[in-house]
């Protein structure tokens, strides 16, 4: 299927990895830049430095999942070498090109629309975050283990939001026997949570429900944990903040009373990243199959 593509990636970390071997696999051209000094480095690959000329040759141009900085900065583990994705790299990407990132800062989503490149952004999808939330999940039980003396099985859990990964996280807690309470905002969620055998409370009783917590686990991104509910945490709850940053959590407060307090973004990529890459490959492939099936003519 992408027998005769161009690819090329664009700096990045170890799930990037398993995405160019993927593309291998699947015969594409593969160009590499920001990876000259991989310790096992992809003999089928070609290295290649990042130029205009190069760019009007790209069918698929994959980003690192935090794509760039606002200055169109591209972050690399793999060189030292500086990387800057500028206007006139991506106006020179042909019409058919596709842009692959995790998330997307303003600066690239504006030169995307300004010379009509499609972009796709991997995490606003539903099916990876649902994945995602298997390596998020189980790198948040490691951390929760790291940092108590107590057992998951038998401990108060609360966790904050339902959605893709908190249903996850939920109801991984409670199949290990932790006691969990869900604090959501919209009913329906209210009721899955009481359909899954959680115990729902509603956002605004959070200060209510922390006297007896021993691991507090946010979801949400926006300031929910506010010094008001860590005063009435207990001094050995541990926060594992799992929301994108800066989290939800006033970890300053909680420095203060001396309440742990994590914060956890991206633990996909740090915990299992071939895992991670994987699940970015295959969503890769699909979209890029489905957008063939309609003549390439997806969404701008």
């Amino acid at each position: 299927m992408l027998s005769g593509k161009h690819v090329v990636f664009l700096g990045g970390d170890a799930r990037q990895l398993e995405i160019i071997k993927k593309c291998i696999d699947l015969r594409a051209n593969v160009s590499l830049v920001g990876f000259d000094n991989l310790q096992n480095p992809f003999i089928e690959a070609t290295n290649r430095e990042l130029t205009p000329d190069l760019m009007k040759t790209v069918d698929v141009l994959i980003l690192p999942i935090v794509g760039t900085d606002d200055r169109g900065n591209v972050e690399s583990i793999f060189t030292k070498k500086t990387l800057v994705l500028t206007e006139e790299h991506i106006e020179a990407l042909p019409e058919q090109a596709v842009i692959y990132v995790g998330m997307a800062k303003p600066y690239l989503r504006y030169l995307c629309e300004k010379h009509g490149k499609r972009l796709v952004e991997l995490l606003e999808r539903d099916d990876v975050a649902i994945y995602n939330s298997i390596p998020t999940v189980e790198g948040a039980l490691m951390m929760a283990i790291q940092n108590t003396d107590i057992t998951v099985h038998g401990s108060s859990c609360i966790v904050l939001g339902l959605g893709r990964v908190g249903m996850t996280l939920a109801r991984t807690l409670h199949g290990l026997g932790a006691r969990v309470r869900v604090g959501v905002r919209q009913s329906d969620l209210f009721a899955r949570a009481y359909e899954m055998g959680l115990t729902p409370f509603q956002i605004e009783e959070l200060s209510d429900q922390v006297e007896d917590v021993d691991l507090l686990f946010n979801t949400i991104p926006a300031l929910v944990v506010t010094s008001r509910v860590i005063a009435h945490m207990p001094h050995r709850a541990v926060i594992i903040d799992l929301a994108s940053k800066p989290g939800g959590v006033d970890f300053k407060y909680a420095e203060k009373r001396g309440i742990k307090a994590l914060l956890a973004p991206s633990l996909p990529g740090l915990v299992a990243p071939k895992t991670a890459g994987r699940i970015l490959a295959m969503t890769i492939v699909q979209d890029l199959s489905e957008q063939d099936g309609k003549g390439g003519k997806g969404e701008r």
